[in-house]
């Protein structure tokens, strides 16, 4: 496949070598001069001097979970370039119900530039060669436009917003979601089922997004509904999986992104979820997981009864 190159050469940080860290690193060694961090190196692979080779970085990749950005954050600034680009793939929340953007934010202030990548970026097909698709929440267009030569020649395709708000909430609030659509699933209730959750979801993320700040038109972007249909209808997917496991009432193995951010909204009031049905039925789900069946045929009766007014 013939792809737009740019040939620039660049040094590239990444945090974190799960899988997404693998993934970006399968993207861009071939081009890149690349240093990888992990906070407990393997066996047998030295560790990384984060301080002294952060300030030779053109790029930094948060390539881990929000928890720790605002903390690695701070502990990197006073050793950035003036010219380094600090980009994160996190799509949850800190312990303080901070997406990855505003942690970051926190941290570095307006003294390092900053972006998101969020879409459809299943790390196992990144690695098989397969395409991926991605919004790139920058604020400047010439922070885009580093961003696109830093993945020009790969088979990331980006697309730019200045929407940093909207489309961090989308990625992150998808992950909830996806949770119903595992749970229908083991219900066995079948494909128009999906459909509807897919309808009912996209119109009620959007005015979640709105309503913390964002534009509603990032729901429907690659952030928002593009990853929404990869992570609720991938056989891979962990969050369509937590769904099954809480219909099946193994609630005590229930843990990931979505699960924590769920947590962090309440715990922090970020919104009130009991406006939106569809997030307020998997936190009920969650508080009940005995009761999934009966409380599933509630919410259809609800609806049935909503119809019939």
């Amino acid at each position: 496949m013939a792809l737009e190159t740019n040939n620039s050469s660049f040094r590239v940080l990444i945090l974190g070598h799960g899988e997404m860290g693998q993934a970006m690193e399968y993207l861009l060694h071939r081009r890149h001069a690349l240093s990888i961090w992990e906070r407990h190196p393997q066996p047998g692979i030295p560790p990384v001097d984060l301080e002294s080779v952060s300030g030779q970085q053109d790029f930094i990749l948060f390539c881990l979970p929000a928890h720790p950005h605002f903390d690695l954050a701070t502990r990197l600034r006073p050793h950035l370039r003036r010219e380094s680009l600090c980009l994160s793939v996190a799509k949850g929340l800190d312990q303080r119900g901070r997406t990855a953007a505003q942690a970051l934010g926190d941290a570095l202030g307006s003294s390092t530039a900053l972006g998101v990548l969020y879409g459809p970026m299943i790390s196992e097909e990144i690695r098989a060669g397969r395409p991926a698709f991605a919004q790139a929440g920058a604020a400047q267009a010439e922070v885009f436009a580093r961003l696109r030569a830093l993945f020009s020649g790969t088979l990331l395709y980006l697309e730019h917003t200045t929407d940093i708000t909207g489309i961090s909430w989308a990625a992150v609030l998808k992950n909830v979601y996806a949770i119903l659509f595992g749970v229908a699933d083991e219900l066995k209730l079948g494909d128009n089922m999906r459909g509807y959750l897919a309808m009912a979801v996209m119109e009620e993320l959007s005015q979640v997004v709105k309503n913390l700040g964002g534009s509603p038109a990032a729901a429907h972007r690659l952030a928002g509904l593009g990853d929404l249909i990869t992570t609720a209808t991938s056989s891979g997917s962990h969050h369509h999986e937590l769904g099954r496991r809480l219909a099946r009432g193994q609630a005590g193995e229930l843990t990931g992104e979505g699960v924590h951010t769920l947590e962090m909204i309440r715990a922090h009031g970020l919104f009130d979820f009991r406006r939106y049905p569809l997030f307020n039925l998997i936190g009920r789900l969650f508080d009940n997981p005995a009761t999934v069946i009966i409380q599933m045929e509630d919410f259809l009766g609800r609806l049935r009864r909503s119809e019939s007014a």
